[in-house]
């Protein structure tokens, strides 16, 4: 990792760089998978299974005998922390409905606004290096609080051609019965355009590599919806005399081995826990099995010494990470200085980990910079708001001639005819 001492605010764009995307040439790959899908469906998504799984799908779809035989291949530990995830993921989402409130803005004229679910909505689960049945959770149990009638899960099949029975198990425990074995950018084509086998969608969920990421950009140009822009994943961590190095070695550790492409940030204003840090990291990297793939992450990562807690807090907020940790004695204190994160983790025992499986909020959140303006994936991400008014003839008497007048000042006529002929009557 790159050590840099006492920046100065015009290094900060250097320091909260993060690996570079061309995302263009990308998307001329991603291209032709969308338009093939499109044109020649189910048959196009067999020949892409074959070409980059390296596996021959006939029947696309999961069937019901293998969402059912996935429970018997976990053990009962594995099972059962699924299932003490889904009740804290269940019970912190649950929480975030809203009731419908009616305002009468004046006499006669009541306003209100409801929570509506997008009806169908799309899942993509990673499957490669890592199944990521914990997505499965965190985008499944709020799709389903929100009242979404149609569910598909598309999830790229092993070199057997199964899904991880984790999976499975995951996706019967929450009720989705569509799930699909075709991964990459070709699922988010078929979610997109619908093809013999699986639904078109009106919103696709779900982290993935980048050309899962460039599909669901042009997704968007078809008219459907994602969660949001996205790139690889990060973790910040700002620390002080405090921490342990060995805490943060381990943090660090955990979200450099997502990927090569990952990201991981030490930001701290005392001297040693640098030093520190970086020994922790050499000894605990040494015995993990996804090594080489860390120590790829942890060539794009860097750790930065601030002259004061406050620049460490400016800095933390510019960089605007997916994943944030604050290892520090007065955690909650300096929290309410955070404006630009993901997802915030408090104190010395609250490891990143813990939210991306079990302690209840979403592990889905904006990456490269997007906290700055995008929030992660809650209830209100199956949702649409939709409003209503209705209003009395009384109501129409006293609001209506402010209308005609507005009308009336932006020449629009017929508006305000259409208040007129009410009054009139």
């Amino acid at each position: 990792m790159q050590v840099i001492n006492y920046p100065t605010p015009e290094q900060y764009a250097t320091i909260i760089q993060r690996p570079v995307m061309d995302f263009e040439e990308i998307e001329q790959r991603v291209r032709p998978i969308m338009e093939a899908v499109k044109t020649r469906g189910d048959e196009a998504l067999r020949e892409y299974s074959l070409q980059f799984d390296k596996v021959a799908i006939r029947d696309i779809r999961v069937t019901p005998e293998e969402l059912e035989q996935a429970e018997s291949q976990l053990t009962p530990e594995l099972k059962e922390a699924i299932q003490v995830a889904y009740q804290n993921i269940e019970t912190f989402h649950r929480v975030q409905k809203e009731a419908v409130q009616k305002v009468e803005t004046m006499e006669g004229v009541t306003c209100w606004r409801k929570s509506v679910a997008i009806q169908k909505v799309g899942l993509y689960i990673p499957g490669g290096t890592a199944p990521l049945f914990s997505t499965v959770l965190m985008l499944g149990i709020p799709a389903k609080l929100a009242g979404c009638e149609e569910l598909v899960l598309c999830t790229p099949p092993n070199a057997q051609g199964q899904i991880h029975p984790a999976i499975l198990f995951t996706a019967n425990l929450i009720g989705i019965q569509k799930v699909y074995k075709v991964g990459g950018a070709q699922a988010i084509a078929a979610m997109t355009f619908g093809t013999e086998s699986i639904s078109k969608v009106y919103k696709i969920f779900g982290p993935g590599n980048q050309y899962v990421t460039a599909a669901k950009q042009l997704a968007t140009k078809e008219g459907v919806a994602i969660d949001m822009p996205a790139g690889p994943s990060e973790v910040a961590v700002l620390a002080d005399r405090s921490a342990r190095p060995a805490f943060i070695a381990a943090d660090l550790l955990s979200q450099a081995e997502h990927g090569v492409d990952s990201q991981v940030l030490l930001i701290t204003d005392h001297p040693p826990l640098v030093e520190d840090v970086q020994k922790e990291v050499e000894s605990q990297l040494a015995q993990l099995p996804r090594k080489e793939i860390a120590v790829k992450a942890l060539e794009n990562s860097r750790m930065v010494l601030t002259k004061t807690m406050d620049k460490a807090l400016e800095l933390v907020n510019e960089y605007a990470a997916e994943h944030l940790i604050i290892a520090t004695d007065n955690a909650d204190e300096l929290a309410d200085s955070i404006y630009n994160a993901g997802s915030v983790f408090l104190g010395h025992y609250t490891p990143e980990s813990a939210g991306d499986y079990a302690s209840g909020t979403n592990h889905t959140l904006p990456t490269y910079g997007f906290a700055r303006n995008y929030s992660g994936v809650s209830l209100d991400s199956f949702i649409k708001k939709v409003t209503f008014q209705k209003i009395t003839k009384a109501g129409i008497e006293k609001l209506g001639p402010y209308v005609e007048e507005m009308a009336a000042a932006e020449q629009l006529d017929a508006h305000k005819n259409a208040v007129t002929v009410r009054i009139k009557e």
